[in-house]
């Protein structure tokens, strides 16, 4: 079986945290793929993943790398999906199966695993829709990884902070080996 894990990187703050996610999954000697979301752009740089996992991050939905389409080719023989941060976009988007982004029409192609870090801010984590949408995503066998309390990059203290990177790495463990 393939040891390819591909991470997901939804538009949040949060994103940042993502690349020490990726970095431990490439130290590992995992072949990693990245996914963006042009909004994940915003808040870190595709350079980025490019030297972690020694490939460029796949964004466009039409990727010329991929001639069968990135959703296709990415999630086959793919051993475990990881979406961090999940925003409540993304989140909506994959609960009810809507193929609106390249992120959210790879998670619907996804045969394998999947692990999703919510990240947002705690007025949105705590909205009726959102809880709805992941018990939507936990009842088709999604594993929610946080979110978690503390400071928010809008200079609060509550929950919906991503959980760290380790705590990500430790709920994966079980489909890494």
């Amino acid at each position: 079986m393939s040891h390819r894990v591909v991470v997901g990187i939804s538009g949040g703050i949060a994103a940042f945290k993502s690349a020490a996610l990726v970095s431990r999954l490439a130290q590992r000697g995992l072949d990693v793929s990245v996914v963006m979301t042009e909004a994940a752009e915003q808040f870190i740089g595709a350079a980025t993943f490019s030297a972690l996992c020694n490939r460029a991050p796949v964004i466009n939905a039409f990727d010329s790398r991929y001639p069968l389409g990135p959703h296709i080719e990415l999630a086959t023989d793919c051993k475990l999906f990881i979406v961090a941060p999940a925003t409540a976009h993304i989140i909506a988007s994959c609960a009810f199966g809507l193929a609106d982004c390249l992120l959210s029409t790879l998670y619907l192609n996804m045969e394998c695993p999947i692990v999703f870090a919510p990240a947002m801010s705690t007025p949105m984590w705590e909205k009726p829709a959102v809880a709805r949408n992941v018990d939507q995503l936990k009842a088709d066998g999604v594993r929610i990884v946080g979110p978690d309390s503390g400071w928010l990059s809008c200079r609060r203290m509550g929950a919906g902070r991503m959980s760290e990177p380790e705590a990500i790495l430790s709920a994966c463990e079980p489909f890494l080996v």
